[in-house]
């Protein structure tokens, strides 16, 4: 099991734009995507932001999300998948959105199980749009993840 994990930042004012609903967002460090327009360059360096023990991040989000309902995005999560995992684990009464730059295939299904959305694809900075919620470019896909 992972120990720690590694966070670039924490935006508890709730976020409208990172998912349904008012939304804690905390954003995981290290990307190896880098797409042109990307808002989040600080996130990139996966040795950047601050170490954190899972339990330890689990209990600040505990304390900051009073709604429960938590996006986790970077940087690129699934740089960090077992510790996405476990965190997901400690947290599987929240509802959980997953923001990645992978496709939906590449999303191991044991996260999955704990998500209730997931946001999917590259930013593409040509295929911008303000039209699509919760997306940044139109080839990206944002998903309710349906449990048996």
């Amino acid at each position: 099991m992972p120990n720690t994990i590694r966070v670039n930042s924490i935006r508890d004012t709730f976020s409208l734009c990172d998912g349904p609903g008012l939304r804690t967002v905390v954003f995981l460090q290290g990307c190896k995507f880098h797409c042109k327009g990307c808002h989040n360059k600080s996130t990139w360096n996966p040795c950047g932001g601050t170490a954190y023990k899972i339990e330890q991040l689990a209990s600040i989000l505990r304390q900051k999300c009073f709604n429960k309902k938590l996006t986790i995005t970077g940087g690129e999560p699934l740089l960090q998948k077992e510790e996405v995992l476990e965190l997901c684990r400690q947290l599987k009464d929240f509802d959980l959105c997953l923001y990645t730059g992978y496709e939906l295939d590449d999303v191991p299904k044991e996260i999955l199980e704990y998500l209730r959305f997931v946001k999917t694809g590259l930013f593409d900075q040509s295929k911008v749009t303000s039209l699509m919620p919760f997306v940044g470019s139109t080839n990206q896909k944002f998903l309710e993840v349906k449990h048996a």
